[in-house]
């Protein structure tokens, strides 16, 4: 892409599409840390677009060494609310930071579909930023998630894998399945060491926010809906890939 793209403008929610959900915040991001929990490594973390730092809030819980790297300098200001003078801001594109070290865990959350190069990005993780014996946890969401079918079968979406005009607002380049997330990160030389879905997921966003104002929802029938996405990963709300560095 060459037009200059505008990452604070790419955080406003729009006519079609919030940017982030109750539901991502209060029910994904712990789920997505639980998935993470039995690989994580002792030691530093960099996290790859913090957002306004809703999920580094979480990492500051489990880790003394943080650096986040974020694109929208009004993301960065509102994320130093939420976390404090622990953590280490880059306002950077990661096509273009320079990192004073290699770390041993790495986190790209719903984050890879708006880049404009992933590989090239994933590629510096590999080569340049994962340290030896270092985890590397890449998710985004999932064209296959049963909530995205269903839209498609409601003739809101033209089929699963769609970048819709409301997505695109938002600075999205493609939705990824399994086997496309797979395949870039192969292709930037990552060694896959797991790969899972997290949260089974039949409803779409902004459903899951109305719904958990009710008591309709239990914590228990949460947590069905994660192990359930063990059973099915290709049917969850996001997709994850564990990796190591490759040669």
């Amino acid at each position: 892409m060459n037009e200059k793209r505008d990452y604070n403008q790419e955080l406003k929610d729009n006519s079609g599409r919030k940017y982030a959900y109750n539901f991502d915040f209060d029910v994904m991001h712990g789920y997505m840390l639980k998935s993470f929990s039995p690989f994580i490594k002792d030691g530093s973390v960099l996290e790859l677009g913090s957002s306004k730092g809703h999920f580094t809030s979480r990492l500051v819980e489990n880790f003394d060494d943080i650096t986040c790297v974020e694109a929208s300098d009004d993301a960065i200001v509102e994320a130093k609310k939420k976390v404090g003078t622990n953590v280490n801001f880059i306002n950077e594109l990661f096509e273009k930071v320079k990192l004073p070290k290699k770390y041993d865990n790495i986190v790209l959350t719903h984050v890879l579909e708006h880049l404009d190069n992933p590989v090239e990005v994933l590629k510096r993780v590999n080569d340049e930023w994962l340290a030896d014996g270092g985890r590397f946890f890449l998710v985004t969401p999932n064209a296959m998630a049963p909530s995205r079918q269903i839209a498609v079968k409601m003739g809101l979406i033209s089929h699963n894998s769609a970048v819709t005009p409301a997505e695109d607002l938002h600075g999205h380049r493609i939705t990824y399945t399994l086997d496309t997330l797979e395949r870039d990160a192969r292709a930037a030389g990552l060694n896959i060491v797991h790969r899972s879905g997290i949260f089974f997921k039949a409803l779409a966003n902004f459903q899951w926010d109305r719904l958990l104002k009710t008591d309709i929802i239990s914590k228990e029938y949460l947590d069905g809906c994660y192990d359930l996405g063990h059973i099915y990963p290709e049917l969850c709300s996001s997709i994850l890939l564990v990796c190591e560095k490759g040669k």
